[in-house]
């Protein structure tokens, strides 16, 4: 039986080695490359042939290819007969959906890593949709933050750019959009949580834990 190739992307060395472990664990695939940064993963994917990206959804910002939701979309453009498998802490629902729109086969909690990758590793081979052991999108929404939960999804990554450390200017060239745009959808994210201030505002998602 011929091997999937895998590579793996996240920017943290603990995660990559605990993925590689629980994927050579399975004879139906072989890690050939590991990245951490959108640039290497790219450059993986355009030298050999890949079946399965595992990639987490934060990754550095100094990349072109960003991160998030725009690096799946271009994967997804680029690469569009590799599956996907996003890592995350993100449980927003409006997140989790347009993740599984753009076309990835799975979306796995890191906190749920160990049980839910060999799940998701047997869908993937077997050529059958994922059914995480993890909260769906559904059940998710009731133990959100009322006022996080009415950002969309484009408001969710300004507000999880900058809470990264990345100014206005930094998101509006990541993003490929005016400095004026960003600036009024963060302006936006402000009023729907109801803070005042950009200390305000790194306050209420460090408190809450959102972005870790």
């Amino acid at each position: 039986m011929k091997k999937l190739n895998v590579v793996i992307a996240d920017d943290h060395p603990i995660v990559l080695l605990g993925v590689r472990e629980l994927i050579e664990r399975d004879e139906r695939f072989t890690v050939v490359g590991e990245a951490v940064c959108s640039n290497e993963l790219i450059d993986l994917l355009e030298r050999q042939p890949i079946d399965l990206v595992i990639t987490d959804f934060n990754m550095p910002a100094d990349s072109p290819y960003g991160d998030g939701i725009k690096l799946v979309g271009y994967l997804k453009r680029q690469f569009p007969s590799v599956k996907i498998l996003v890592l995350t802490m993100i449980s927003n629902p409006l997140i989790l959906t347009r993740l599984y729109q753009l076309g990835v086969v799975g979306v796995i909690q890191k906190n749920q890593l160990h049980n839910d990758i060999q799940v998701a590793l047997k869908a993937v081979a077997g050529g059958n949709p994922i059914k995480s052991t993890g909260q769906k999108p559904t059940s998710v929404t009731a133990a959100l933050d009322e006022r996080f939960a009415k950002l969309s999804p484009k408001e969710h990554e300004i507000l999880r750019l900058f809470v990264a450390g990345q100014s206005v200017s930094d998101i509006a060239r990541s993003q490929n959009r005016s400095a004026k745009t960003i600036s009024t959808q963060k302006t936006s994210v402000m009023r729907k949580l109801e803070v005042n201030s950009d200390q305000d505002l790194l306050t209420y998602c460090i408190e809450r834990k959102l972005f870790n």
